[in-house]
């Protein structure tokens, strides 16, 4: 089932930290990585980010949990990229019949599953570690974003567990009754598309309902809004930024060195 509990303590370095420091620090390290062309670059920068990690009191565990998929689908980036790329250049590392892969098309696909392993990476350290409430206090606070936008966007995110827990109930109720698509795919197929449809309706009634009902308490007022919590930036918080940073541009000061840095 989707979930948001936290992958580390609440007194944990990472999760102390403010939520803007985070997102300028992912904003650093992901820009960096997709704007590099090499595969040395973003390399180094998952390796620093795994090199930090146990001292941000994240528990490896769960996290991994989470990243599964992604690392999954970096993989797949990879593979596709290898085998179907216009050009295999370099020395050809593998026959098999009409498909060939050479060192030049695996690197770049390479390069590109990095990118994402590195993108990913960042964005679930900083999702899993922020509360959404101290997120979306830190965006009109330190941002001065508009508190309607935020607002409605912490609702969506306290509403994205419920999907899940929907799904499963959908899902475990045609079982009951005996729609199951077994190993059909044309029929495993219309189920899901089914199931999706009535997840979407569900959603949008729901959705609706609670849009409502934040009118009538007030939040769709151009009044002044204050705030139960001050989120402020710390020296902490600016040490995050500035490692981010500092990490940014060794990695692409190590890639100029050893001459595999494009763009």
């Amino acid at each position: 089932m989707l979930t948001f509990a936290p992958v580390c303590g609440p007194d944990a370095p990472i999760a102390r930290a403010n939520p803007v420091a985070k997102l300028a620090a992912v904003a650093l390290v992901t820009v960096v990585a997709l704007v590099a062309g090499d595969w040395l670059t973003p390399l180094l920068l998952l390796a620093a980010m795994l090199i930090v990690l146990p001292f941000t009191g994240i528990r490896a565990r769960p996290l991994a949990r989470r990243l599964r998929w992604l690392w999954l689908a970096a993989g797949t980036v990879v593979i596709v990229n290898a085998l179907f790329a216009a050009e295999q250049t370099g020395r050809i590392l593998l026959t098999l019949g009409p498909v060939a892969i050479g060192s030049g098309a695996l690197l770049d696909g390479v390069a590109i599953g990095l990118r994402v392993c590195v993108a990913a990476t960042a964005g679930v350290l900083v999702f899993a570690t922020t509360d959404p409430t101290d997120l979306a206090d830190a965006l009109t606070q330190q941002l001065k974003a508009p508190p309607r936008f935020t607002i409605g966007s912490l609702a969506a995110l306290r509403l994205l567990p419920l999907l899940g827990a929907e799904w499963n109930q959908i899902t475990t109720a045609r079982r009951a009754r005996g729609l199951e698509g077994g190993w059909n795919p044309v029929r495993r197929t219309r189920l899901f598309a089914s199931t999706m449809f009535a997840l979407l309706v569900g959603a949008i009634r729901r959705a609706g309902r609670l849009a409502a009902a934040m009118d009538a308490r007030g939040f769709d007022t151009e009044i002044p809004r204050t705030h139960a919590r001050e989120q402020r930036m710390r020296p902490g918080d600016w040490a995050v930024i500035a490692l981010a940073a500092g990490a940014a541009a060794a990695a692409v000061a190590v890639s100029v060195a050893a001459g595999t840095f494009t763009v």
